[in-house]
C-alpha cells in the first residue's frame, strides 16, 4: 500500500499543477484584473516571481513526501529507533528557507514603499477619501487647492454635508465632495485617507492598491492611473452588516473630461 500512497502523492502534485496552468496560462479563466497604474507591472513581477518559488518548494516537497512514502511506507512494522536527526542538514535548510523568503520579502517591499514612504510627486491631484459606514465620500480642494475645515458636529448627510465642511471657512467654500472618485489619466494621484467610524479598507483590484483606513489617523498615499474608464472600489475590512454594499468606482478620465467633471461638480 505505501507504494500505491506513495504514487498517489505524485499523481496528485501533477493534477494540481498541470490544473493551474490550464486555468491561468493556457487558457487563463481567472487571474487578476488589467492593471491600470505605472506600478501594477511591478507589482504583478514580484507576484509572479513569489508564486514560481513558492511553488518549486511545493513540488519538491511533496515529491520527497511521495519518495519517502514509496520507500518505506511498505515495510514491516519494526522496533522504533530512536534518531536525533542531522543537525547540519537542518541548518542548511533553515538558513536556505530564510534567505529565500527573506529576499522575497525584501523585494517585496520596494513597491509598497514608493507608494507609502515618498512624497506624492508635484502637480499631483490631492483628494482626501472618508469612509464611513457604509459609503465613501471623496473630497477634492476646489481652484484654491486648500481643504476647508471640518467639525464633527455639522456632519448631516440629508443636508449635502456628509463631511462637516465648515462653510464659515472661506477655503472650504469650494471644496467638491463626491460619492466617486474621479481622476485624470497619467497624472498622480495623492489620496489621504481617513474613516469617520470603524477600520475600513480602501482596495482597487485594477490599481494592485489596497489600504486600511484607521479612525484618527490622516494616512498619506499616492498612485498614476495609466488607462481610462471606471474600476470598482470596495472595502476589503469586515466594517459591519451592510460591509457588503460598501462600494463605489474610481473613474479615469482625460484631462479635458476631468476638467469638465470639475466645473460641473463645482456648479452644482
Amino acid at each position: 500500500m505505501g507504494k500505491l500512497f506513495g504514487i498517489a502523492v505524485w499523481l496528485l502534485v501533477i493534477g494540481v499543477v498541470l490544473l493551474f496552468l490550464a486555468h491561468n496560462y493556457w487558457q487563463p479563466t481567472w487571474w487578476f484584473p488589467v492593471g491600470i497604474s505605472s506600478h501594477a507591472g511591478a507589482y504583478d513581477s514580484q507576484f509572479s516571481l513569489t508564486l514560481v518559488v513558492v511553488a518549486v518548494a511545493f513540488i519538491l516537497a511533496q515529491c520527497a513526501l511521495g519518495y519517502v512514502v514509496f520507500s518505506f511506507g511498505s515495510k514491516r512494522p519494526g522496533k522504533a529507533v530512536y534518531s536525533h536527526g542531522n543537525n547540519k542538514l537542518e541548518v542548511t535548510w533553515t538558513v536556505v528557507t530564510l534567505v529565500v523568503f527573506g529576499t522575497l520579502a525584501v523585494m517585496g517591499q520596494k513597491v509598497w514603499a514608493e507608494l507609502h514612504f515618498h512624497e506624492a510627486p508635484p502637480g499631483s491631484i490631492n483628494v482626501e477619501v472618508t469612509a464611513q459606514q457604509f459609503a465613501w465620500n471623496f473630497r477634492y480642494p476646489g481652484p484654491d487647492g486648500v481643504f476647508g475645515k471640518t467639525d464633527p458636529k455639522l456632519i448631516d448627510a440629508s443636508s449635502g454635508n456628509p463631511l462637516g465642511i465648515d462653510d464659515k471657512d472661506p477655503a472650504g467654500k469650494d471644496d467638491i465632495v463626491s460619492s466617486t472618485l474621479s481622476v485624470p489619466v497619467n497624472r498622480p494621484v495623492h489620496l489621504i485617507l481617513r474613516s469617520m467610524d470603524v477600520t475600513h479598507s480602501f482596495f482597487v483590484p485594477n490599481l494592485r492598491f489596497k489600504q486600511d483606513l484607521v479612525p484618527g489617523m490622516g494616512i498619506n498615499v499616492h498612485f498614476t492611473p495609466t488607462v481610462t474608464g471606471r474600476y470598482e472600489i470596495t472595502c476589503a475590512e469586515l466594517c459591519g452588516l451592510g460591509h457588503y454594499k460598501m462600494r463605489s468606482f474610481l473613474d479615469v478620465m482625460s484631462e479635458d473630461d476631468f476638467a469638465k467633471w470639475l466645473k460641473d461638480r463645482a456648479n452644482q
